[in-house]
């Protein structure tokens, strides 16, 4: 004879593991978002480039078909299992950025070397080396938190945080190094190491970043460019005056969807980098601030299913994702308006580029997962 009361906990228990469903309807509101607004601002590009309109369109659609496919499979992935791959995944970003620089397989645009290539299809290692690190850290400090009480314990981190950082900065990339550079700082602030450790870590980083800056010439002209774009409006400062073009020119309600003028070619990278820029002209201020609502939402929704998690694992592991997704959002929107330098950083989920739209959608995945194998214990537990 069958139990009813086992039958009823079995019900109960499938009913219990939801997730949190507006934090995944938010990811793929943004992303589809992303295919429209890539779109709008690669079409004329797109058809004097390429002879074709479509051509980033259907390129970030496909990403988004995918990345939807890894976000589903990373969802009904037992988060735990990851915890074993955090090693693997930092050497295989270390690998991936090291092939970079291999004659054949790098590919150069622009005066730097970020892609790897074959034939027509490329990836970007150094998104996917941000994840990697993500899940090196998440795994090295729950497999004993006693390490983060000591400065000491903390050292194989950082070390593989530097490795990260030097191989993206010889690219040269210094946005992303930038964004490896604060999500290892918050990570590391997130899992409790103490004030002393990260005064120890951000002391040297302090003096680190002039040095950088006044090492490659090309860095300093960028600085004097954003200090005053219009000193150079046809060199460094032309990218800057552009963008401030189209925030000024879409004023608070904005010129339309698809009518943004500063898309015929006069803003560089108005598909990818400075997509924002075209957001702002055709939607406005108050389409702006929507957006960020938007991402707001799912940083906030992202760090609340980190804090309800009942594992150390499952909570860094989604603190690091999410603070990836928030460091880069948040640097390129202050890129795109002026408050810091220019430097080449896609707007997560929204850009045109593959790679970071997959991996970022994947890592996504991963946070919805976590809510609802977490759910579904306390659902569980609730039961018994």
């Amino acid at each position: 004879m069958k139990n009813p009361k086992r039958n009823n906990f079995i019900g109960k228990r499938q009913r219990g593991g939801k997730g949190d469903l507006l934090f995944l309807a938010a990811v793929i509101l943004l992303a589809a978002y992303g295919v429209v607004c890539v779109y709008s601002a690669s079409i004329y590009n797109a058809e004097v480039q390429y002879g074709d309109g479509a051509y980033f369109f259907r390129k970030q659609l496909l990403g988004f078909l995918i990345g939807s496919a890894a976000m589903a499979g990373a969802a009904f992935l037992p988060y735990e299992k990851l915890q074993k791959c955090g090693i693997p995944a930092l050497i295989l970003s270390l690998v991936l950025l090291a092939l970079v620089f291999v004659p054949g397989l790098g590919k150069s645009n622009y005066g730097a070397t970020r892609w790897i290539g074959f034939g027509s299809f490329t990836i970007q290692p150094s998104e996917i080396a941000k994840y990697g690190f993500v899940l090196f850290t998440a795994g090295y400090f729950a497999k004993d938190p006693a390490r983060i009480r000591t400065f000491k314990g903390a050292i194989p981190v950082l070390l593989a945080g530097l490795s990260v950082c030097v191989l993206i900065m010889l690219e040269p990339n210094m946005s992303v190094t930038m964004c490896v550079g604060a999500i290892m700082l918050g990570m590391l602030f997130l899992c409790g190491c103490s004030k002393k450790s990260l005064a120890i870590v951000c002391i040297p980083i302090l003096f680190a970043v002039p040095a950088l800056i006044a090492a490659e010439p090309y860095r300093l002209q960028r600085l004097s460019a954003f200090v005053d774009p219009w000193a150079s409006p046809k060199d460094e400062g032309y990218q800057l005056i552009q963008s401030l073009y189209a925030l000024g020119n879409g004023n608070f309600f904005g010129t339309g969807l698809f009518r943004s003028r500063q898309k015929y070619r006069f803003l560089p990278f108005a598909e990818s980098d400075f997509i924002l820029s075209v957001i702002a002209e055709e939607t406005g201020f108050f389409g702006v601030l929507l957006l960020f609502a938007v991402i707001a939402f799912v940083v906030y929704r992202g760090f609340r299913i980190a804090n309800s998690c009942n594992t150390f694992y499952g909570y860094m592991l989604v603190s690091g994702i999410v603070l990836a997704f928030a460091v880069q959002s948040a640097l390129n929107a202050l890129v795109v308006s002026g408050c810091i330098p220019p430097t080449g950083l896609p707007l997560p989920l929204i850009s045109a580029g593959n790679t970071s739209l997959i991996v970022t959608m994947a890592g996504m995945g991963v946070v919805y997962g976590v809510s609802r194998h977490s759910e579904q214990r306390k659902f569980i537990r609730y039961t018994r």
